[in-house]
């Protein structure tokens, strides 16, 4: 945790200055520079934390992705979502083979001291979000966080990125699973807002959505691991499994909030997605309980 939390501290730093940097040099070439300085940090970042865990041998990283995946393409990054752990699995899997991942934040996240900076220095998009209370008070405000995250992608135009959504917009529990209703065994319903944000955002620009399930084996039947259960050495095994799956075309750059027949056949595909997801983590489930 003490490695982890130095290297966090000295990278977001030279991140945060680099933003700066960035932010004061003249020309879009010099700042396509910088920006592509600063994924390198990140890489560097993410190659030392998953160094640092090797150290310890005492997580079996079981990871399968694809091989054509495009350093230099556009992608959405579909996953479950069950612990903090998730994002150094995808960390892990996707380091240096996929372009930087980059998650829509809430705009508040921008004071988390040394990461809020980072973000910002890496083009991640800080999102205003309205309740349905504020949008009933000042109904123009309907529609505006989708229109800002269309204006956030835009720069994300002329280079590689791979963005990241949480479909299920919870981490899993049992008590969510049983109180959501959801007709998964071992996922929440998915939610099409994130998804249909990007889809809008970038249109045609995408080249797919690389589909990721997480599965920790050995915590079957228990609460998801914890940040400090896997520093300490007390996850045994995380499975990895990724795919491309091709976005059907009629569902690229349409506003699915005001398509209700868009926003239906959206549901409808991520619903498929999810079906293919929980089969396929009760299959990895059962394998180990076979074994065992």
């Amino acid at each position: 945790m003490l490695l982890i939390g130095i290297n966090t501290i000295v990278l977001a730093t030279l991140i945060s200055l680099g933003g700066l940097v960035r932010f004061l040099a003249p020309g879009e070439s010099a700042r396509g520079k910088v920006r592509l300085w600063l994924a390198s940090l990140v890489e560097l970042w993410t190659g030392i934390n998953n160094s640092v865990l090797d150290l310890f041998r005492a997580t079996r990283w079981d990871i399968q992705i694809p091989q054509a995946l495009d350093y230099q393409g556009c992608y959405i990054v579909s996953s479950n979502h069950q612990s903090w752990v998730d994002i150094i699995a995808l960390q892990r899997s996707f380091n240096r083979r996929l372009p930087l991942l980059r998650f829509f934040l809430k705009k508040e996240l921008f004071w988390v001291p040394f990461l809020g900076l980072a973000w910002w220095s890496l083009d991640f998009p800080f999102m205003q979000r309205y309740s349905k209370d504020q949008v009933r008070r000042k109904p123009s405000l309907a529609g505006k966080d989708l229109d800002n995250a269309r204006k956030a992608c835009e720069k994300f135009r002329e280079i590689p990125v791979a963005m990241m959504s949480f479909p299920e917009g919870t981490r899993f529990s049992e008590e969510k699973h049983k109180t959501s209703g959801s007709p998964f065994q071992r996922l929440l319903i998915p939610r099409i807002g994130g998804i249909g944000q990007v889809f809008y955002a970038l249109g045609d620009q995408l080249d797919s959505m690389v589909d990721v399930t997480i599965v920790y084996p050995n915590q079957d039947h228990a609460e998801p691991p914890t940040f400090w259960q896997l520093v300490s050495g007390q996850i045994s095994r995380i499975v990895v499994r990724a795919e491309l799956k091709e976005i059907p075309a009629e569902l690229l750059g349409r506003e699915f909030r005001r398509d209700r027949t868009f926003r239906s056949d959206l549901q409808a595909w991520m619903d498929q997605q999810w079906l293919e997801k929980d089969a396929a983590i009760l299959a990895i489930v059962g394998a180990r309980s076979a074994r065992d």
